[in-house]
């Protein structure tokens, strides 16, 4: 007799991206020639992790008392305030609105996001080019997940369906979550620009007469192309008050230590009773889930954020990496493009993806040949931050089978 609850008895034995990492690690290893752009993991050219020096050091200067007492629950202070202070150092507004708790990665603070925000059985909405775990963390939380086209035909955000589908989602549940990726989106690459960002916040606004939150997915945000990454940031501000608003911070890739578990969820409330209210449900929802987070994980990025000295040392580090990474995303546009690929506008980011009718048929053609990416519904998944430079022209021949 299987014990397990009906609901959890047919689930899936294997992450199909770990799975995909997994058989093309095996190969390589076996000594064949292997492209693996499935993992979502910055690597070097020589196929090593690319692993920021000062992280690694300031990790190993945390006192053992550090690493083996309790960090309090909802996260120490000090790590709560640099999160924030470091994300909204251009937006004082946003900064005054802020509170935050430490979360295991930017998925644990989406998972705060869907059980604070959604009711049991309601909808998340998202474009539908996401990140596959929000399909699992709805289903582990008893919510569900429903899309928007993210793309119109001339390759825009497509604002339409997003204000059509949350008008439609408001009237059949009564409230709505929307989780957006940007900038760097998982799993297009696509950063959206500031006049969209614009259009995504009247679209909202539009809708405010009942409750509408949204949270920005800033995983990736330090690997976007040109510019300052906080800019969007800007377009935001209208909605404090009016919106619930959310940003789920990870320092997994921003700090390329992506079993370290050391993320954040902050939530910008103009109310100071909202905020503290808002803050305790966070903090509650903590100590019923795993408790505590890391604290000498959470004692390293503190000193990392509020260090000067460490900070413009990371930030060179990572600046090295971005060169790295972004040489690759012009290789790929050099070569995607004259052979005709589909894909969105892509400036940056650990992803691209090439749009493909049938796409679990080309990825299985291109693993015959020893090239791995991650098949999804009419498109596929190419992890360009786990794939060498000069890798880049077979991965597009592949691609172009």
């Amino acid at each position: 007799m299987l014990h397990l609850i009906p609901a959890r008895q047919n689930r899936p034995d294997k992450d199909v991206i770990f799975a995909l990492n997994a058989e093309a690690t095996r190969r390589k290893q076996a000594g064949e020639s292997v492209i693996n752009a499935t993992i979502g993991s910055l690597m070097n050219d020589d196929g090593s992790l690319s692993i920021l020096e000062t992280v690694t050091k300031t990790l190993r200067e945390v006192p053992a008392g550090e690493w083996a007492a309790y960090a309090p629950i909802p996260g120490t202070p000090a790590f709560n305030q640099a999160v924030i202070d470091d994300t909204f150092s251009t937006q004082p507004a946003l900064k005054a609105a802020a509170t935050a708790v430490a979360t295991p990665g930017g998925t644990g603070a989406l998972r705060h996001a869907l059980m604070n925000y959604l009711q049991s059985g309601q909808a998340l909405l998202t474009p539908n080019f996401y990140w596959g775990p929000y399909q699992t963390l709805c289903e582990e939380h008893e919510r569900t997940l429903e899309t928007f086209r993210m793309f119109t035909d001339a390759g825009a955000l497509d604002v339409s369906a997003l204000d059509a589908k949350l008008g439609e989602q408001l009237n059949k549940q009564g409230r709505a979550l929307i989780f957006l990726n940007d900038p760097c989106n998982n799993p297009t690459g696509y950063s959206m620009t500031r006049g969209e960002w614009k259009q995504v916040v009247e679209v909202l606004l539009k809708h405010s007469d009942r409750p509408v939150t949204l949270l920005v997915d800033m995983a990736y945000w330090l690997y976007a192309g040109a510019g300052d990454p906080r800019a969007f940031l800007a377009e935001l501000t209208p909605l404090l008050g009016k919106t619930g608003l959310l940003f789920a911070w990870s320092g997994s890739k921003s700090y390329t230590h992506y079993g370290l578990r050391v993320g954040a969820l902050i939530a910008c409330e103009a109310d100071e009773k909202e905020r503290h209210a808002t803050q305790a449900a966070l903090a509650y929802a903590c100590r019923g889930t795993w408790s505590n987070c890391v604290r000498g994980g959470l004692v390293a990025v503190t000193k990392l954020l509020t260090d000067p000295t460490l900070k413009a040392a990371c930030d060179a580090e990572r600046e090295k990496f971005k060169a790295l990474l972004q040489n690759r995303v012009k290789a790929f546009n050099a070569a995607a493009q004259p052979k005709g690929l589909r894909y969105p506008r892509y400036e940056g980011g650990f992803f691209v993806t090439v749009f493909h009718p049938e796409a679990e048929a080309q990825a299985e053609k291109m693993r015959a040949q020893g090239v791995y990416v991650v098949p999804q519904k009419g498109a596929l998944r190419v992890a360009l931050c786990s794939a060498s430079e000069a890798d880049v022209p077979r991965l597009v021949e592949a691609l172009a089978l």
